[in-house]
């Protein structure tokens, strides 16, 4: 059975794991931490970068950080993960959906314009599959009415927008290190990436409890208290651990998965004469980390014959996210501003195959022919 995903493992991990264990020091902000944070400063050239124990806790710190407060309103896609929505519904805010390009599944950068009303607090654009939104535009419409841009980067570590790293180009941005990700600290964790320095001091007494704590083991205050709002948003030190091992190794999974998403396109590319697929689009000023490789089919109904053919020649896909605005929940706590044309139509249409750290190129090879067998 060749599975849709298996959490990245290089036995670089286990060295780091097993030294953390031992170090007497396994809570937060250990040594790990400080190596974690140091690789994503220089790597991103970021203002700060703050380990998470997950990216819906990241998503959550952005929040307070720009102060969301009830009946604030943030716009988003709808085609997303609950926690993009919730972080900000947590506060008090509305937040409004707007539609999908369907070239690449982001946000719609033409409509975020039209969505903009004076409750307006923020623009937390997507980066679906590791392709970069329309920064340029969305950091424009941002400077023009004063809002703040949370990149929810969960699946862009290693992509780029014009050569700058996602994450990066916003005031703020989030990554997931979830085991259905490209790079996991062991099950779960995230990162909240600060690229405007106001944000550092605060971010990091929201962090801690919302206790200057960081501040008196610098030497900066005598003693540290309570001062601001806060929760407990720092990982272990034996996530960090396991993550730094996959950072070392950083470059040679990128790699590793990028050829395999070429080995499909390469040979599902003949399937787009026959029009019966769309394969994935990566705009020119993008560059992508093969996050996931999907294609569209025609429809839900044929989308649910090749999930069970590809299960009867045992291959394991998956579809993806239901859109927000269609659930009890999304309803409830937001409304979509326009009309629905992409949004929905190509959520049905679309289908994940197997990509994961350890898949091999003959197993990705196979899982291709097999779908083209499906269409004769």
């Amino acid at each position: 059975m060749i599975v849709f995903n298996k959490p990245p493992y290089t036995t670089n991990e286990d060295q780091y794991v097993l030294e953390a264990m031992r170090s007497g020091k396994m809570s937060g902000d250990g040594s790990f931490s400080e190596r974690c944070h140091k690789w994503f400063d220089e790597r991103l050239s970021c203002a700060k970068s703050l380990l998470t124990p997950n990216c819906t806790q990241a998503l959550e710190m952005a929040a307070v950080l720009i102060d969301i407060k009830p009946n604030d309103e943030v716009i988003m896609p709808s085609y997303t993960f609950v926690s993009t929505a919730n972080a900000f519904v947590l506060r008090g805010a509305k937040i409004v959906f707007v539609d999908i390009r369907q070239d690449t599944m982001n946000i719609d950068e033409k409509l975020i314009e039209k969505a903009i009303t004076t409750k307006t607090k923020a623009i937390v654009p997507v980066h679906y599959a590791g392709v970069a939104c329309e920064m340029d535009k969305i950091m424009s419409i941002a400077d023009k009415y004063n809002l703040c841009v949370i990149e929810d980067a969960a699946q862009g570590m290693m992509a780029t927008y014009k050569g700058k790293p996602l994450g990066t180009i916003g005031h703020l941005g989030t990554y997931s290190f979830h085991e259905t990700k490209n790079y996991t600290s062991g099950g779960e964790g995230g990162i909240l990436i600060i690229n405007n320095p106001k944000y550092i001091e605060r971010a990091e007494i929201i962090r801690e409890k919302g206790t200057n704590r960081s501040s008196f083991f610098r030497g900066m205050v005598d003693k540290y208290s309570w001062v601001d709002l806060g929760s407990s948003y720092l990982p272990s030190d034996i996530q960090a651990a396991y993550l730094f091992g996959q950072l070392e190794k950083a470059d040679v999974i990128n790699t590793h998965r990028l050829r395999l998403w070429d080995e499909y396109n390469r040979i599902l590319k003949p399937l787009l004469k026959k029009n019966v697929i769309e394969l994935p689009t990566i705009p020119s000023k993008c560059v992508h980390n093969a996050h996931m490789y999907y294609i569209k089919v025609r429809d839900l109904e044929t989308r649910t014959k090749l999930i069970n053919y590809l299960r009867q020649n045992d291959i394991i896909s998956a579809f993806h996210y239901v859109p927000l605005h269609t659930s009890l929940a999304g309803n409830k706590f937001g409304e979509f501003c326009g009309k629905d044309n992409y949004t929905t139509k190509e959520s049905e249409r679309l289908l994940r195959l197997p990509m994961f750290f350890g898949l091999r190129l003959e197993e990705a090879q196979y899982v291709a022919r097999i779908v083209k067998e499906f269409y004769g």
